[in-house]
């Protein structure tokens, strides 16, 4: 079983997938939301399937000093749409802070426009599903409290 792990954007989403022995994250690729809750619900599922995904960990965009603003607010409401339509268990994950990081590996990569943005996605999503798998690992606890 693998752990899917998501950088939610409103329309533009990154993701990434765990090993099988959830140690490491790799890229998976993006997803553009279509906007209907059936088409992306499918495609949810589908991706559950294909890649036997026992748990989702979704990034959540607190502010510097750990409070939950109207990005939150929205991302706690995609997760809870996931979980019911994935049908699969869905953690947040503090993720300040993950663009800088992502911006910062990808480093000299000359990409422009939607591509640069899309890598950007995807790397936050690695990083932010490699946080979690760490964090589980150490059992220090890596579902946040709301």
């Amino acid at each position: 079983m693998r752990v899917l792990g998501v950088d939610y954007g409103d329309r533009h989403i990154g993701l990434a997938l765990s090993d099988p022995l959830l140690i490491t994250a790799q890229p998976l690729g993006s997803y553009e939301l279509s906007g209907r809750d059936d088409e992306d619900g499918a495609y949810f599922r589908a991706l559950v399937a294909k890649h036997e995904i026992c748990e989702i960990v979704v990034g959540n965009p607190l502010r510097m000093d750990g409070s939950s603003g109207t990005r939150a607010d929205k991302t706690r409401l995609f997760a809870a749409w996931l979980e019911q339509a994935a049908g699969r268990p869905v953690a947040l994950m503090d993720e300040r802070l993950t663009t800088q990081q992502a911006l910062k590996t990808l480093g000299d990569v000359k990409f422009r426009g939607k591509k640069k943005k899309d890598w950007e996605d995807r790397i936050a999503a690695v990083i932010i599903l490699s946080t979690y798998l760490e964090r589980k690992r150490g059992g220090t606890g890596a579902h946040e409290g709301d």
